[in-house]
Protein backbone atom coordinates (compact mmCIF):
# COMPACT_ATOMS: atom_id res chain seq x y z
CA UNK A 1 0.00 0.00 0.00
CA UNK A 2 2.86 2.34 1.12
CA UNK A 3 4.54 1.68 -2.29
CA UNK A 4 1.26 2.54 -3.99
CA UNK A 5 0.92 5.86 -2.20
CA UNK A 6 3.98 7.56 -1.96
CA UNK A 7 5.44 7.63 -5.44
CA UNK A 8 1.97 9.24 -6.44
CA UNK A 9 3.21 12.19 -4.14
CA UNK A 10 5.92 13.09 -5.70
CA UNK A 11 4.31 13.26 -9.57
CA UNK A 12 3.63 17.18 -8.89
CA UNK A 13 6.84 17.57 -7.81
CA UNK A 14 8.18 16.19 -10.68
CA UNK A 15 5.76 17.97 -13.05
CA UNK A 16 7.05 20.76 -11.59
CA UNK A 17 10.78 19.92 -12.07
CA UNK A 18 10.22 19.04 -15.61
CA UNK A 19 8.32 21.53 -16.81
CA UNK A 20 10.09 24.69 -15.58
CA UNK A 21 13.79 23.54 -15.18
CA UNK A 22 14.69 20.45 -17.14
CA UNK A 23 12.57 21.34 -20.40
CA UNK A 24 14.07 25.02 -19.80
CA UNK A 25 17.71 23.31 -19.15
CA UNK A 26 17.15 20.71 -22.38
CA UNK A 27 16.40 24.14 -24.38
CA UNK A 28 19.36 25.74 -23.45
CA UNK A 29 21.44 23.35 -23.87
CA UNK A 30 20.37 23.13 -27.81
CA UNK A 31 21.10 26.71 -28.17
CA UNK A 32 24.45 26.31 -26.99
CA UNK A 33 25.22 24.23 -29.68
CA UNK A 34 23.75 26.73 -32.48
CA UNK A 35 25.31 30.25 -34.03
CA UNK A 36 24.34 33.99 -33.68
CA UNK A 37 22.57 35.09 -36.69
CA UNK A 38 23.63 38.38 -37.64
CA UNK A 39 20.75 40.48 -36.21
CA UNK A 40 20.78 38.00 -33.28
CA UNK A 41 18.70 35.23 -33.09
CA UNK A 42 20.14 31.97 -34.55
CA UNK A 43 22.08 31.10 -37.64
CA UNK A 44 20.35 28.57 -40.35
CA UNK A 45 22.07 25.20 -40.14
CA UNK A 46 22.00 24.61 -44.27
CA UNK A 47 24.54 21.72 -44.05
CA UNK A 48 23.80 19.57 -40.50
CA UNK A 49 26.81 17.13 -41.85
CA UNK A 50 29.14 19.53 -42.23
CA UNK A 51 28.31 21.48 -38.92
CA UNK A 52 29.12 18.36 -37.37
CA UNK A 53 32.54 17.52 -39.10
CA UNK A 54 33.81 20.81 -39.12
CA UNK A 55 33.21 21.01 -34.90
CA UNK A 56 31.31 24.62 -35.69
CA UNK A 57 28.66 23.02 -32.74
CA UNK A 58 31.68 23.42 -30.40
CA UNK A 59 32.33 27.09 -31.33
CA UNK A 60 30.75 28.65 -28.06
CA UNK A 61 32.26 26.15 -25.79
CA UNK A 62 36.19 26.87 -27.03
CA UNK A 63 35.10 30.53 -26.94
CA UNK A 64 33.96 30.19 -23.48
CA UNK A 65 38.01 29.65 -22.89
CA UNK A 66 39.08 32.53 -24.50
CA UNK A 67 41.91 34.73 -22.50
CA UNK A 68 39.59 37.20 -22.71
CA UNK A 69 36.99 35.54 -19.99
CA UNK A 70 39.67 33.95 -18.07
CA UNK A 71 39.92 37.10 -15.69
CA UNK A 72 36.08 37.22 -15.40
CA UNK A 73 36.12 33.73 -13.87
CA UNK A 74 39.34 33.88 -11.23
CA UNK A 75 37.36 37.20 -10.10
CA UNK A 76 33.71 35.28 -9.71
CA UNK A 77 35.76 32.12 -8.11
CA UNK A 78 37.47 35.02 -5.98
CA UNK A 79 34.83 36.82 -4.73
CA UNK A 80 32.23 34.01 -4.32
CA UNK A 81 34.91 32.37 -1.87
CA UNK A 82 35.81 35.36 -0.11
CA UNK A 83 32.22 35.76 0.66
CA UNK A 84 31.36 32.54 1.64
CA UNK A 85 34.55 32.62 4.28
CA UNK A 86 32.99 35.65 5.30
CA UNK A 87 29.79 35.01 6.05
CA UNK A 88 31.04 31.53 7.72
CA UNK A 89 33.37 33.48 9.96
CA UNK A 90 30.53 35.79 10.66
CA UNK A 91 27.74 33.47 10.66
CA UNK A 92 28.82 30.65 13.37
CA UNK A 93 29.29 32.96 16.42
CA UNK A 94 25.88 34.10 15.44
CA UNK A 95 24.80 30.88 15.01
CA UNK A 96 26.25 29.37 18.25
CA UNK A 97 25.58 32.54 20.31
CA UNK A 98 21.70 31.98 19.65
CA UNK A 99 22.14 27.92 20.09
CA UNK A 100 23.69 28.19 23.66
CA UNK A 101 23.80 31.83 25.24
CA UNK A 102 19.88 32.56 24.36
CA UNK A 103 17.12 31.48 26.63
CA UNK A 104 14.69 29.16 24.84
CA UNK A 105 11.75 31.28 24.56
CA UNK A 106 14.12 34.06 22.84
CA UNK A 107 15.03 32.36 20.49
CA UNK A 108 12.18 32.55 17.76
CA UNK A 109 13.08 36.53 18.08
CA UNK A 110 16.46 36.37 17.02
CA UNK A 111 16.22 33.95 14.02
CA UNK A 112 12.95 36.28 13.25
CA UNK A 113 15.75 39.12 13.00
CA UNK A 114 17.58 36.73 10.91
CA UNK A 115 14.82 35.80 8.11
CA UNK A 116 13.34 39.43 8.01
CA UNK A 117 15.44 41.13 5.33
CA UNK A 118 14.42 38.02 3.53
CA UNK A 119 10.86 39.37 3.14
CA UNK A 120 11.95 42.38 1.22
CA UNK A 121 12.95 42.45 -2.48
CA UNK A 122 16.36 41.80 -2.80
CA UNK A 123 16.65 44.28 -5.52
CA UNK A 124 14.75 46.88 -3.18
CA UNK A 125 17.86 46.13 -0.69
CA UNK A 126 20.94 46.41 -3.08
CA UNK A 127 19.47 49.18 -4.19
CA UNK A 128 19.59 50.78 -0.50
CA UNK A 129 23.08 49.76 -0.29
CA UNK A 130 23.50 52.37 -3.24
CA UNK A 131 21.85 55.20 -0.87
CA UNK A 132 24.26 54.23 2.03
CA UNK A 133 27.79 54.06 -0.13
CA UNK A 134 27.17 56.73 -2.56
CA UNK A 135 29.63 59.69 -2.51
CA UNK A 136 26.17 61.61 -1.17
CA UNK A 137 25.43 58.21 0.84
CA UNK A 138 24.34 58.04 4.65
CA UNK A 139 27.53 56.49 5.57
CA UNK A 140 30.25 59.39 4.22
CA UNK A 141 28.22 61.99 5.39
CA UNK A 142 28.21 60.66 8.84
CA UNK A 143 31.90 60.23 8.75
CA UNK A 144 32.45 63.47 7.80
CA UNK A 145 29.70 64.85 10.27
CA UNK A 146 31.57 63.25 12.97
CA UNK A 147 35.16 64.44 11.69
CA UNK A 148 36.72 61.30 10.87
CA UNK A 149 37.19 61.87 6.94
CA UNK A 150 37.48 65.38 5.10
CA UNK A 151 36.23 63.79 1.92
CA UNK A 152 33.62 61.25 0.90
CA UNK A 153 35.80 57.75 0.89
CA UNK A 154 35.20 55.77 -2.57
CA UNK A 155 32.97 52.61 -1.34
CA UNK A 156 30.90 52.04 -4.28
CA UNK A 157 31.81 50.66 -7.44
CA UNK A 158 34.42 48.34 -6.57
CA UNK A 159 35.24 44.88 -5.21
CA UNK A 160 33.93 46.38 -1.59
CA UNK A 161 30.95 47.24 -2.55
CA UNK A 162 30.11 43.60 -3.80
CA UNK A 163 31.34 41.96 -1.19
CA UNK A 164 29.68 43.94 1.00
CA UNK A 165 26.28 43.17 -0.69
CA UNK A 166 26.86 39.30 -1.14
CA UNK A 167 27.58 38.89 2.23
CA UNK A 168 24.70 40.93 3.64
CA UNK A 169 22.70 39.11 0.85
CA UNK A 170 23.83 35.58 1.68
CA UNK A 171 24.56 35.64 5.67
CA UNK A 172 21.35 34.54 6.81
CA UNK A 173 21.58 31.36 4.35
CA UNK A 174 25.00 30.36 6.26
CA UNK A 175 23.33 31.37 9.67
CA UNK A 176 19.90 29.23 10.11
CA UNK A 177 21.41 25.66 8.83
CA UNK A 178 24.73 26.10 11.26
CA UNK A 179 22.27 27.04 14.06
CA UNK A 180 20.45 24.14 12.89
CA UNK A 181 23.14 21.62 13.71
CA UNK A 182 24.37 23.03 16.88
CA UNK A 183 20.78 23.34 18.10
CA UNK A 184 20.67 19.49 18.04
CA UNK A 185 23.96 18.33 19.83
CA UNK A 186 23.30 17.11 23.10
CA UNK A 187 24.31 19.35 25.94
CA UNK A 188 25.88 16.79 27.58
CA UNK A 189 28.76 16.12 25.48
CA UNK A 190 29.82 19.85 26.09
CA UNK A 191 29.44 19.02 29.78
CA UNK A 192 31.39 15.98 29.78
CA UNK A 193 34.34 17.52 27.82
CA UNK A 194 34.54 20.61 30.37
CA UNK A 195 34.37 17.82 33.18
CA UNK A 196 37.49 15.87 31.56
CA UNK A 197 39.50 18.90 32.11
CA UNK A 198 39.00 20.77 28.27
CA UNK A 199 39.09 24.51 27.78
CA UNK A 200 36.29 26.77 25.62
CA UNK A 201 38.86 26.09 22.64
CA UNK A 202 39.29 22.36 23.04
CA UNK A 203 35.36 22.04 23.58
CA UNK A 204 35.53 23.99 20.56
CA UNK A 205 37.49 22.34 17.81
CA UNK A 206 37.07 18.32 19.47
CA UNK A 207 33.44 18.36 20.26
CA UNK A 208 31.67 21.12 18.92
CA UNK A 209 32.76 21.83 15.14
CA UNK A 210 32.81 17.93 14.55
CA UNK A 211 29.29 18.08 15.46
CA UNK A 212 28.27 21.48 13.92
CA UNK A 213 30.04 20.05 10.53
CA UNK A 214 27.44 18.87 8.33
CA UNK A 215 25.59 22.23 8.88
CA UNK A 216 28.81 24.12 7.93
CA UNK A 217 28.73 22.42 4.83
CA UNK A 218 25.09 22.56 3.73
CA UNK A 219 25.62 26.50 4.82
CA UNK A 220 28.87 26.98 2.35
CA UNK A 221 27.15 25.22 -0.56
CA UNK A 222 24.25 27.35 -0.88
CA UNK A 223 26.55 30.34 0.09
CA UNK A 224 28.79 29.64 -2.93
CA UNK A 225 26.95 28.48 -5.45
CA UNK A 226 24.91 31.32 -6.11
CA UNK A 227 26.94 33.79 -5.69
CA UNK A 228 29.30 32.23 -7.73
CA UNK A 229 26.29 33.12 -10.40
CA UNK A 230 25.21 35.95 -8.78
CA UNK A 231 25.11 39.07 -10.90
CA UNK A 232 22.32 41.72 -9.06
CA UNK A 233 24.95 42.86 -6.70
CA UNK A 234 27.99 43.85 -9.09
CA UNK A 235 25.82 44.96 -11.74
CA UNK A 236 24.53 47.61 -9.18
CA UNK A 237 27.14 48.18 -6.59
CA UNK A 238 30.32 46.54 -8.52
CA UNK A 239 30.75 48.64 -11.97
CA UNK A 240 32.26 47.71 -15.11
CA UNK A 241 35.66 46.73 -13.14
CA UNK A 242 33.93 43.81 -11.42
CA UNK A 243 32.24 42.31 -13.55
CA UNK A 244 31.47 38.14 -12.76
CA UNK A 245 30.32 35.27 -14.34
CA UNK A 246 26.92 36.16 -13.93
CA UNK A 247 26.61 39.52 -15.49
CA UNK A 248 28.89 37.97 -18.75
CA UNK A 249 25.72 35.38 -19.21
CA UNK A 250 23.47 37.99 -18.31
CA UNK A 251 25.04 40.31 -20.78
CA UNK A 252 24.87 37.97 -24.17
CA UNK A 253 21.36 37.38 -23.56
CA UNK A 254 20.16 40.75 -22.98
CA UNK A 255 23.09 43.29 -24.62
CA UNK A 256 25.32 41.01 -27.67
CA UNK A 257 21.61 39.20 -28.06
CA UNK A 258 24.16 36.13 -28.00
CA UNK A 259 22.17 33.33 -26.66
CA UNK A 260 24.31 30.43 -28.18
CA UNK A 261 26.99 31.68 -26.63
CA UNK A 262 25.11 32.69 -22.96
CA UNK A 263 23.75 29.01 -23.04
CA UNK A 264 27.22 27.71 -23.65
CA UNK A 265 28.44 29.55 -20.43
CA UNK A 266 25.66 28.83 -18.66
CA UNK A 267 26.36 25.04 -18.78
CA UNK A 268 29.81 25.34 -18.05
CA UNK A 269 28.75 27.46 -14.98
CA UNK A 270 26.57 24.53 -14.33
CA UNK A 271 28.95 21.98 -14.90
CA UNK A 272 31.37 23.12 -12.54
CA UNK A 273 29.00 23.25 -9.81
CA UNK A 274 27.99 19.86 -10.02
CA UNK A 275 31.62 18.93 -10.47
CA UNK A 276 32.32 20.39 -7.43
CA UNK A 277 29.26 18.38 -5.58
CA UNK A 278 30.94 15.46 -7.29
CA UNK A 279 33.92 15.73 -5.35
CA UNK A 280 32.58 16.72 -1.92
CA UNK A 281 30.06 13.41 -2.60
CA UNK A 282 32.97 11.18 -3.09
CA UNK A 283 35.71 12.59 0.17
CA UNK A 284 31.93 12.49 1.43
CA UNK A 285 31.94 8.77 1.44
CA UNK A 286 28.80 8.61 -1.18
CA UNK A 287 25.91 10.39 0.21
CA UNK A 288 25.17 14.01 0.77
CA UNK A 289 24.75 15.20 4.58
CA UNK A 290 21.20 17.31 5.00
CA UNK A 291 20.82 18.98 8.32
Amino acid sequence: MKGKIYPLLLVPSLIVLVIFFLFPLLIMFYYSFLQRGVYGGFEPIENLKEYIISFRWLKNYARAFDELYIPIYIRSLYIATLTTLICLFLGFPVAYYIAFFVKPERKILYLFFIIVPLWTSFLIRTYAWILILRDEGLLNLFLMKIGLIEKPLPLLYNEFSVLLGLVYGELPFMILPIYASLEKIDITLIEASKDLGADEISTLKRVILPLTLPGIIVGVVIVFIPTLGSFIVSDLLGGAKSMLIGNLIQNQFMIARDKPFGSALAFLLSAFVMALLYIYRKISGGKIEVV
